[in-house]
């Protein structure tokens, strides 16, 4: 099956799997989901994930939700640059979510990166999703 916007795709299934209470959700598999996942996971927003083989040649990503005090972790996760409407910023342009609790989740050259990584790497890029 073939998307337009894959992040989104993967972002509105987070979305969903936590209104509806799911402990896990399934996506399709690909590296730059994986790695927009490493960042959530390293900031706390998400308990793991896991890459699994459904048939030969097409894997999928068991992504496991997490909850704290019987509500969800993540508050909202929006898509900021869309393939109809790309999103760059300068690390110097990059305003703190949510007073510094929230996470801008950026795909910059030095790979996918959460806005604190890239300030200490001092590098800008395409900005993907801001999490809070």
């Amino acid at each position: 099956m073939s998307f337009s916007d894959p992040i989104g795709d993967m972002l509105t299934r987070i979305r969903n799997g936590q209104k509806a209470r799911k402990t896990t959700i399934t996506s399709p598999a690909s590296s730059l989901r994986e790695n927009v996942l490493e960042v959530l996971k390293q900031e706390g927003y998400i308990r793991g994930y896991a890459r699994e083989k459904v048939s030969e040649g097409i894997d999928q990503i068991k992504i496991e939700l997490k909850y704290y005090e019987n509500q969800p972790v993540i508050r909202s996760i929006d898509r900021v640059s869309k393939p109809g409407r790309r999103v760059y910023a300068k690390i110097k342009d990059l305003k703190p979510i949510n007073n510094g609790l929230g996470v801008v989740v950026l795909s910059t050259p030095k790979g996918v990166l959460s806005d604190g990584q890239a300030r200490e790497l001092n590098v800008g890029g395409e900005i993907l999703c801001n999490v809070f």
